[in-house]
């Protein structure tokens, strides 16, 4: 009977396919030792971006050999030693598609609360005050969005930023083909320049310090705002805070952080952020296409059908 291990929690509705179709479900414990343990004796490990799965573990896991597959139920693989894993025979894969959608829509959420000072004002009138004046936001039509990284969500994001009048800016580390036409491709430092938002959809994997730091804040405009739903370690929390206190851009809107739970109170409660709890994928549709995925990807190494191409992280 295979044996699979959930460390993190996901859609109840998968828990409940998964033990269907047979398949011996345990709940991951807190603790190091008894997680350790419990890797020991599963095939599949499936967990969010929570539980780090370190070189220290993957070694643990080792000593029964019994593990061969991590899953990650989400896109991003920060948490995950995924080199380490396959040198030593054990697969990774993560859920690419499911959540691109909610993502994108988040990242344009935040253009929306920061253009119009949403939560500002929403906050003053909780409060009992009433500072009509004190709002003055901008349209969005004719606005320039920089995407960094157009992948699937910068893609989708840029498709409805589009539909709004914006025009659309981006850089990426690959030539992209069967693009719109209307979004042009700019050198990284020439999107921080000419955008009014920039929205970070890069991975941080292989980035040897930040993408944005210091420099690359001083070459934003004054009234832009940056916008990272994608990996904490991607921005400079001391150098983001520092640009908003002197000035140097408008606001930001931050989902992700460089450690969770953030614990950066200066950070959190700027007035000039738009900060939220990593929710990007915490939306019913987008965690029941995880969990579909995570079906797929089980069911396919259960059949011995794994191998690489399509599988695997993308």
């Amino acid at each position: 009977m295979l044996k699979i291990l959930i460390k993190d929690e996901i859609d109840p509705l998968v828990v409940e396919e998964l033990k269907k179709r047979k398949f011996l479900v345990q709940e991951g414990q807190n603790g190091k030792e008894v997680f350790f343990k419990q890797v020991q004796q599963n095939e599949i490990l499936i967990v969010r971006s929570a539980t780090r799965v370190t070189k220290e573990l993957i070694d643990s896991a080792l000593e029964t050999g019994l593990l061969k597959v991590i899953i990650r139920a989400g896109v991003g693989v920060d948490n995950i030693d995924v080199s380490y894993a396959r040198s030593r025979g054990i697969e990774v894969f993560n859920t690419p598609e499911a959540s691109s959608e909610s993502v994108a829509e988040l990242a344009l959420a935040y253009i929306f609360a920061l253009a119009r000072k949403l939560v500002s004002a929403s906050l003053t009138m909780r409060q009992g005050e009433w500072n009509k004046k004190k709002f003055l936001g901008m349209e969005l039509a004719g606005k320039t969005l920089g995407i960094i990284g157009m992948g699937r969500i910068g893609q989708i994001l840029a498709k409805k930023a589009s539909a709004l009048g914006m025009r659309i800016i981006y850089c990426d580390i690959r030539t992209l083909e069967q693009i719109d036409s209307d979004w042009r491709s700019l050198p990284f430092s020439e999107v921080l320049k000419q955008s009014d938002f920039i929205s970070l959809h890069a991975s941080s994997e292989g980035n040897n310090g930040y993408l944005i730091d210091e420099p690359q804040f001083r070459m934003m405009k004054k009234n832009a705002f940056l916008i990272n739903t994608a990996r904490g370690r991607l921005v400079n929390e001391d150098a983001l805070l520092d640009a908003l206190n002197n000035n140097v851009i408008a606001g930001a809107g931050i989902d992700v952080y460089c450690q969770e739970p953030c614990n950066n109170i200066a950070l959190l409660q700027h007035d000039r952020i738009f900060a939220t709890p990593h929710i990007g994928a915490s939306t019913g549709e987008a965690q029941y296409k995880i969990g579909q995925e995570i079906l797929q990807l089980v069911e396919e190494y259960q059949k011995k059908k794994i191998a690489g191409g399509r599988y695997g992280i993308h």
